[in-house]
């Protein structure tokens, strides 16, 4: 089964999948009320514990989590929540930071809460690794350098110096404000959204084309369509039938989209 939006309780949908069938999850769950989720709830122990047995060896769950500010403290679940995907036999492979950009200031008695954890576990080692690479810029506009230089006096280009590209850090930020996180307006009807570069990115490190990717919490369905584009497999499940009907409707016009860009890339004329 796959390329499937499940409406449904995800543990009773999970519980029905054989063991080590997934490649990669990637989900954000409505943790500490901060998200108004239609009166459901979820059992994250039970949820973990499923999470583990349909995750292939190697595999790697990315876990989208934040916390929520109750009477002057906060709450540390995310803490909870990583230290028992470890007590159950997962990996901490990496903790991601997601760097929320555009948020409003606000005159609460402590500093903005700018970010969330992108926890990735994995069970045993990630098989699979693809780091996100940027350009790497040397620029030394020093006149009088005095190091670094043969007897001649010309300056000596280190192995690093020599290097285009380097690795990304495992803090990423993305703008979370202002309807810029999503390229399409049917998932603002959803009350809590991640950026689509943010399931971009993370479908692009941890798994290749082909691979099925799993959202447990599909929320507006941001994963699946990004797992869509990358030509990735895919399932998802949402219990709240309203949101599995704009996961819906953000599915068929992505598929729409692609199959356009298709017909004009076989030769089709375009369209009056």
């Amino acid at each position: 089964m796959d390329n499937a939006i499940i409406c449904g309780d995800c543990l009773d949908v999970m519980k029905a999948m054989p063991d080590g069938c997934i490649d990669l999850v990637v989900t954000s769950p409505p943790y500490d009320n901060l998200r108004t989720y239609n009166g459901y709830s979820f059992d994250f122990e039970n949820i973990a514990k499923e999470l583990y047995r349909i995750i292939k060896p190697g595999g790697v769950v990315v876990w989208v989590v934040g916390d929520a500010t109750i009477d002057g403290s906060e709450t540390g679940t995310s803490f909870r929540q990583a230290l028992y995907f470890k007590e159950i036999g997962f990996n901490l492979h990496d903790t991601m930071i997601y760097h929320k950009r555009g948020l409003p200031c606000d005159t609460a008695k402590r500093y903005r809460q700018d970010f969330e954890y992108m926890f990735a576990f994995s069970k045993g080692q990630p098989k699979t690794f693809n780091p996100l690479m940027h350009k790497q810029v040397y620029n030394d506009s020093r006149k009088n350098k005095n190091f670094n230089k043969d007897k001649s006096g010309v300056k000596k280009i280190s192995k690093m110096n020599q290097k285009e590209m380097t690795k990304d850090g495992n803090v990423f930020f993305y703008v979370a404000s202002g309807g810029i996180g999503q390229t399409d307006e049917i998932a603002y009807n959803h009350p809590a959204t991640y950026p689509e570069k943010l399931a971009e990115d993370q479908i692009k490190s941890w798994s290749n084309p082909g691979d099925l990717v799993l959202d447990p919490f599909c929320g507006s369905g941001t994963t699946l369509k990004m797992a869509h584009i990358l030509d990735r497999k895919y399932i998802g499940i949402e219990i709240s039938e309203e949101y599995c009907e704009i996961i819906h409707q953000r599915i068929k016009e992505q598929r729409n989209q692609t199959r356009l860009k298709q017909w004009f890339d076989e030769g089709g004329e375009e369209l009056a």
